[in-house]
């Protein structure tokens, strides 16, 4: 049986992982890419360097951010973010990302019970010369779906 999902529901899937998908339009197709996500306040706390995405959402801004948590093919909850992107700049990124850094590491610790120093130890993108790119997915809507077996 598939049933919708309610906000709460959907809340605490999105505050309990770190790992989705982000769909974005890039010269009039879709593309879909993991990314490490923080969720809070209403929206979904995000960086990366500059390069194919950021230039696609700076272009076009609506996006969508997908999260599962799948057990089996019969059971399984899937959350779907639709929200628009929003760049974050100066000391106010920077405390997203202190804040991201520290949301992941607490959430890494709960369910993977791993306890990380520094944010290269969950994350690719290590910068050398360049800042990350902050940006938020401010939220417009959320569904979300389960199945399980009777």
């Amino acid at each position: 049986m598939i049933i919708n999902l309610k906000s709460k529901d959907c809340d605490y899937i999105l505050s309990h992982n770190y790992i989705g998908y982000l769909s974005y339009i890039y010269l009039n197709k879709p593309y879909v890419v993991p990314i490490t996500y923080f969720f809070k306040d209403n929206s979904i706390i995000c960086y990366s360097s500059t390069g194919h995405k950021i230039n696609a959402m700076r272009k076009h801004p609506h996006v969508s951010l997908q999260v599962a948590s799948i057990d089996s093919v019969s059971e399984w909850k899937s959350v779907l973010v639709h929200g628009v992107y929003n760049e974050i700049e100066g000391s106010e990124a920077k405390a997203l990302l202190h804040e991201f850094s520290l949301g992941i590491k607490d959430i890494i610790m709960r369910i993977e019970q791993k306890d990380l120093d520094y944010i290269s130890e969950f994350s690719a993108k290590i910068y050398k010369e360049d800042l990350p790119i902050v940006f938020k997915i401010e939220i417009e809507g959320i569904t979300g779906k389960l199945r399980k077996n009777n």
